[in-house]
């Protein structure tokens, strides 16, 4: 939904004549988009799309992204979450391994990588690599005009080695037992590994301060809706407690932790937190090391967990996962389209992240250029179905006001089948999680749509469903 605003621009001109000075009043329409508040029934059936603007394209650029935008619409996107767009640190900038930039000898070597994206030398600018200002507007803009809400993925841990804060604030940062500003280090003092960033100090209320105002540029100035947070919870809880209801204050908007802990999603500070255990479970159950029986324990201790707040997003890839960890269907073969199915019909908020909507198939350079295919495969039109689901099937809300997860009881145990009930709508979910062909009856009677095919299908006790190695289907009631 867009709503305009008219702007009035009065200007006074100075004739030629000596004698006569003559105002006139231009009115200037000027229409400014902006898209509805972002609300908790919204987020209920929201698809969360993460875009790598340097790999999103060969061009790696903010317009090239843009052009697609409405696309993302036809998967059922709401929220774009955009990877950090700040210029890069050229100090100690990563390269590969334990290799910074400045180490390599050959200039042309030295071109091609760019560093992380995490290494933040201004966070009120743009990355030049990516375009201008103007263009970071417009993509802003076709976002809002498809009903699309833009997050940041803000850095609040540490900064690059040539923030302007490293010279004109060197109080803002850790520093060592010689005065040196370090690196992010560990409980033990050990460092974490990230030589490529200057630890921030948030004993400095001042520091605190300057971070809320850089925070609050792109929310008052640029109309950004909100923020992923990079490593949340490696920040003082008491941070968010001040930042978040100051930014709320201005505007509306949508907070993701990049961590998994209840604490951070209490008292109104961040809508969503990482299911960075039900990742890792499902992935260990494509290797089949472990089974439903432990996805049945995860989504017990979960309901408990989270009993005071908070929603997860769950998610087969990211921008760490891809680069580090393998494809999708390097780590989950067979089983990933199983995968992606349970993500969007279980409780919380389903995450895509750049080229998997195109059957990416390698890992991506992090510190240097590359670049995702761009042609519709097979995953394409299983998102577009699944998101088409996540958006129109109440059953499926995944926010504050969830619908309800009922196991249903199945023999043989490597099957897994659970009810999803919001209202009057209802949803199943069933999937053979083995490489066994299986027989399964559902404790259900009545006419369902099997949404993938649109078939229809009668269930009751007397009738089983035959399921190939990680086949799985999904069941509307009708």
């Amino acid at each position: 939904m867009i709503k305009y605003k008219l702007i009035l621009a009065i200007a006074v001109f100075v004739t030629g004549c000596k004698t006569e000075t003559k105002k006139e009043t231009v009115i200037v329409e000027n229409s400014i988009e902006e898209i509805a508040p972002i609300t908790d029934s919204i987020l209920e059936s929201a698809v969360i799309y993460e875009a790598n603007i340097r790999q999103y394209s060969p061009e790696g650029t903010f317009n090239a992204f843009t052009r697609d935008i409405p696309q993302l619409k036809e998967l059922g996107v709401k929220i774009i979450w955009l990877m950090p767009v700040f210029p890069i640190s050229e100090v100690k900038r990563k390269a590969f391994g334990d290799k910074m930039v400045e180490d390599i000898d050959d200039a042309s070597e030295r071109e091609k990588y760019l560093g992380s994206y995490y290494a933040v030398s201004d966070f009120r600018k743009i990355n030049p690599e990516f375009g201008t200002i103007e263009d970071f507007r417009k993509l802003l803009k076709t976002a809002h005009e498809n009903d699309i809400y833009v997050i940041l993925d803000w850095v609040p841990n540490h900064t690059g080695w040539d923030h302007t804060w490293i010279t004109q604030h060197p109080d803002f940062y850790t520093k060592n037992s010689e005065g040196e500003i370090t690196d992010p280090l560990n409980d033990d003092g050990t460092p974490v590994g990230w030589e490529d960033v200057a630890d921030l100090n948030y004993d400095n209320m001042e520091m605190r301060e300057a971070m809320i105002a850089d925070m609050m540029y792109w929310v008052e100035e640029e109309g950004i809706d909100g923020f992923r947070c990079d490593m949340a919870g490696m920040v003082p809880t008491d941070f968010w407690a001040d930042a978040i209801p100051k930014l709320r204050s201005a505007k509306d908007i949508f907070m993701l932790a990049e961590w998994e802990d209840p604490q951070l999603t209490r008292n109104n500070l961040f809508e969503m937190a990482y299911g960075w255990e039900v990742h890792h479970l499902l992935n260990a159950i494509a290797k089949e090391e472990k089974g439903v029986r432990d996805f049945d324990n995860y989504m017990n201790h979960s309901v408990e967990k989270w009993k005071n707040g908070g929603y997860l997003m769950n998610f087969l890839t990211n921008h760490d996962e891809n680069s580090w960890a393998g494809s999708v269907s390097e780590r989950m073969g067979d089983a990933s389209e199983a995968m992606l199915a349970l993500v969007y019909c279980m409780p919380g908020m389903p995450l895509i992240y750049s080229g998997q909507e195109y059957d990416l198939d390698h890992r991506l350079k992090f510190f240097e250029k590359d670049s995702i295919p761009k042609e519709k495969g097979k995953v394409w039109p299983v998102l577009k179905k699944l998101g088409e689901l996540k958006n129109t099937i109440p059953a499926l809300s995944g926010a504050k006001n969830q619908g309800e997860y009922t196991r249903l009881q199945t023999s043989p145990e490597d099957v897994l089948a659970f009810k999803r009930e919001k209202n009057s709508s209802e949803l199943i979910y069933v999937a053979n999680m083995s490489t066994e062909e299986r027989e399964v009856v559902l404790p259900l009677q009545g006419k369902y749509l099997e949404s993938i095919s649109g078939n229809e299908i009668e269930i009751n006790p007397n009738n089983s469903i035959l399921l190939g190695p990680w086949q799985y289907r999904i069941l509307v009631k009708m």
